[in-house]
């Protein structure tokens, strides 16, 4: 396992990536037509939910004790995962 410096800021710089891919999604639905637009606004709303659950976990672990953090991880883990495959998706839907 990790040290716990090492696993806040590796899925601090995770979240940072997706919050910056968000935002590209963001960019691209601006130029969409109307029809996509509302697909867009639908899937980005939904990532702007997990990204917010992310976030939240991670604080749970800077706040942790050193002793604690091992468990509180994991549900950090599971975030930035279900952040990232719904990112991957998302992306996918909005390349055709």
């Amino acid at each position: 396992m990790e040290n716990k410096d090492a696993f806040e800021k590796k899925h601090e710089a995770k979240i940072e990536e997706m919050k910056a891919e968000i935002d590209r999604l963001k960019a691209k639905a601006k130029q969409s037509e109307a029809e996509s637009e509302i697909k867009y606004k639908e899937k980005i709303s939904e990532l702007e939910s997990l990204k917010d659950d992310a976030e939240t976990k991670l604080e749970e672990v800077k706040k942790s004790s050193k002793d604690a953090w091992s468990d509180v991880s994991k549900g950090l883990e599971s975030a930035t995962e279900s952040l990232s495959t719904a990112l991957k998706s998302a992306s996918q839907q909005f390349k055709k």
